[in-house]
């Protein structure tokens, strides 16, 4: 596995998807910006409201995966990684991926009790290109 080769492609990605499991046990997945912030294939930070189900789910169960794919006209590739997802209600976690433009979104700026972090450590992986399939440990 080209651990450079995963990261450019991941940097590369305008949407990523995140999957939670519900009080059933079911897999619920999103489609999400790219994330905030990532740490080489370790450490991955989106933002969301402190009140989505997502949270409620990642507090009830932190166990958790990420997607990145692209579908060219031909080429199909895809990147999942599995760990773990933690809320982070920090200020200086808040602060480090806060935006300028999120205040459409959290009208009480980077304090707003309703904005948290999701960071997302991941454990392993699976990288699809070509109709091949590779599985590695982080």
């Amino acid at each position: 596995m080209d651990k450079d080769k995963i990261i450019r492609f991941i940097k590369k990605q305008k949407v990523s998807f995140i999957c939670s499991l519900d009080e059933e046990g079911f897999p619920n997945i999103k489609a999400m910006l790219k994330p905030r912030k990532f740490a080489d294939l370790k450490e991955f930070y989106f933002s969301t409201n402190t009140s989505s189900m997502r949270v409620k789910q990642y507090r009830a169960n932190p166990n958790a995966s990420i997607y990145f794919y692209h579908k060219g006209i031909i080429r199909y590739e895809g990147v999942m990684l599995t760990g773990t997802m933690e809320v982070l209600t920090d200020q200086e976690t808040k602060n480090m991926i806060w935006r300028k433009g999120d205040t459409l979104f959290y009208k009480q700026g980077v304090t707003d009790p309703d904005y948290c972090v999701l960071k997302f450590t991941a454990m392993k992986g699976r990288y699809y290109c070509d109709l091949k399939t590779e599985s590695f440990e982080i």
